[in-house]
């Protein structure tokens, strides 16, 4: 990928590349566009010198090609990645201050999105020109998930982030990792650092960080940010301190899981720029939400979409409507990590009285096979006594699971979120949880 960005302040290089196969013509030329050597490209750096390339540069090498000059803000964790970063975008953006965001949904500054959504954490090469553009565009900061992939890759490579957040570490990405042990140690690599400023969630026990400059935030443990009392009924209200100062956050946003979301933002924002704590939490009670999380798609029954994927996230769902009687329709993703499938089937059978069990995007996989493993992490007195369906295709199953809903239950639909599509075999086909619940809605009014 060639980032076409002129570096007005270097004389003579003008273009950087990542790939060997750069074409070069009258405005790129070998004499100004240098190739940077990567982690993943590293085994064609020879193939790049014989298509005319003449200047290597490293990861470490970009912070003197490139404006850096704002806060930089980067967010691991299992879940709660993305509606932290968009909270704390949120909260700086209604204090006035000019800022970018990039992660899952895409790329945004200021509001307006700048390129779709792609990786959570794209290459470094893209991470750098998105921080270039938002100079450009005057931004004071700049808010990024970090996934346990990039870090591997080394797909962040000489950042130097002023607040690096972890939300949580669950269970995720062992088809990649392999176990959970080598999952747990890569998020935790990204703060293992004395020197970094960082600020964790006090309540994960998975969590091991260099103690010097670490900030923790909590509900159950003692926590430099704490919660004195709390309610989720309706929302979540919540009494919280930092230090002398006390505050009240009252947020439209539902579960325990968007109260620890909520903490983390917060924090970001005091550390960064160390406003009155009841400021900060007037600001977040702007915030509406992020699609596809929590997203609230009808009222009366109450239907909601969210993204959880994993045996930890849909727990952290389910443990919000506790007071309901719960409905789910859910699958599991194809050729990725098979051994969270049992796992999601006796979570979801432990909570909810309906199953639903579907397709998510089986990809090259069959998905009545899926569904199986699904089914088979249920043990048999459990499935005595809750009322599960199979059904391959995710349509129908959301449809059926519309019909029936009584309007004491709440529907939940899990796995997909905001995404407007569904991967069947070779094939990437548009699907959307929201407008299949429309469309059943409707049929049901007709």
């Amino acid at each position: 990928m060639r980032v076409a960005t002129h570096l007005d302040y270097n004389p003579t290089l003008h273009f950087i590349s990542d790939d060997s196969r750069e074409v070069f013509n009258a405005d790129i030329t070998p004499s100004n566009c240098a190739f940077l050597i990567t982690q993943s490209n590293k085994n064609y750096v020879e193939s790049a010198k014989k298509n005319g390339f003449e200047i290597f540069i490293t990861p470490k090498d970009l912070i003197n090609y490139f404006d850096l000059n704002l806060k930089l803000v980067g967010i691991t964790g299992t879940n709660g990645k993305t509606t932290t970063a968009a909270m704390i975008y949120s909260i700086l953006l209604d204090f006035g201050f000019s800022v970018a965001l990039l992660g899952t949904r895409g790329f945004f500054i200021n509001g307006q999105e700048k390129r779709p959504k792609g990786l959570t954490t794209p290459s470094l090469l893209e991470i750098y020109s998105a921080i270039h553009e938002a100079r450009q565009e005057n931004c004071t900061h700049f808010i990024m998930e970090v996934s346990s992939h990039a870090i591997v890759q080394n797909r962040i490579e000489g950042l130097e982030f002023d607040l690096r957040i972890l939300t949580n570490i669950t269970s995720d990405h062992l088809d990649y990792h392999k176990t959970l042990e080598n999952y747990i140690a890569v998020k935790n690599s990204f703060f293992s650092n004395p020197l970094h400023l960082k600020l964790l969630n006090k309540d994960e026990p998975n969590a091991h960080y260099a103690p010097q400059k670490a900030i923790t935030y909590g509900i159950e443990s003692p926590a430099t940010l704490n919660v004195k009392a709390y309610s989720l009924n309706n929302g979540i209200t919540a009494q919280i301190a930092y230090g002398k100062e006390e505050a009240n956050i009252e947020c439209t946003l539902f579960g325990k899981h968007n109260l620890y979301n909520a903490l983390a933002a917060i924090g970001a924002v005091k550390l960064l720029e160390d406003f009155p704590l009841r400021e900060i939490c007037e600001k977040l009670e702007n915030f509406g939400g992020v699609l596809g999380r929590m997203q609230v798609v009808h009222q009366n029954p109450l239907i909601i979409v969210d993204f959880a994927h994993t045996e930890d996230g849909m727990e952290k769902i389910f443990q919000s409507f506790l007071h309901k009687k719960i409905v789910v329709v859910f699958g599991a993703g194809g050729d990725r990590d098979r051994s969270k499938r049992p796992k999601m089937g006796l979570c979801a059978a432990k909570y909810a009285q309906k199953l639903y069990i579907t397709s998510d995007n089986p990809r090259s996989e069959i998905p009545s096979a899926i569904m199986q493993e699904i089914l088979g992490g249920i043990p048999q007195e459990l499935r005595n006594h809750r009322e599960i369906h199979l059904e391959e295709s995710r349509a129908k199953a959301i449809a059926m699971a519309v019909k029936n809903l009584k309007s004491d239950e709440i529907l939940l639909i899990l796995g997909k979120g905001d995404e407007t599509y569904q991967i069947i075999g070779k094939e990437t086909l548009h699907f959307d949880d929201c407008e299949e619940v429309q469309k059943a809605l409707k049929s049901l009014a007709s």
